[in-house]
């Protein structure tokens, strides 16, 4: 059973900074594209940070300049680095992986994964 688990969110004041993490454990062969979404109250869920594979990324308008993502392949981890942080950034923060893995039965999948999300709060 593949999880992802995500940790590093939590309450910082304006300006400040956070660092979240993504780990990947269970039956997995290859980690393609790593994503980041954030959901705020009564707002849809949106796509905040990607990266490939091979490294690239790519941000929301929102958070460029501000935001970095990183990945450790063989730990099958994937960071947020979050600096400059502003009310607005206040949201539940969940991975997203595009994961090959090993089923119970053997054979072999390639599916999308989502982590259970951690708060992040913005506020003074």
């Amino acid at each position: 059973q593949v999880q992802l688990v995500e940790s590093g969110g939590g309450l910082v004041q304006p300006g400040g900074s956070l660092r979240l993490s993504c780990l990947g454990s269970g039956r997995i062969f290859n980690i393609n594209t790593m994503n980041w979404y954030r959901q705020a109250p009564g707002k849809q869920r949106e796509l905040v940070a990607t990266i490939t594979s091979s490294g690239n990324t790519n941000y929301a308008d929102s958070v460029k300049g501000r935001f970095t993502v990183s990945r450790e392949y063989a730990k099958n981890t994937v960071y947020l680095q979050m600096d400059s942080l502003g009310p607005e950034d206040t949201a539940v923060y969940y991975c997203n992986a595009d994961i090959v893995d090993q089923g119970a039965s053997g054979a072999v999948f390639r599916r999308g994964y989502w982590g259970q999300g951690t708060q992040v709060t913005v506020s003074s």
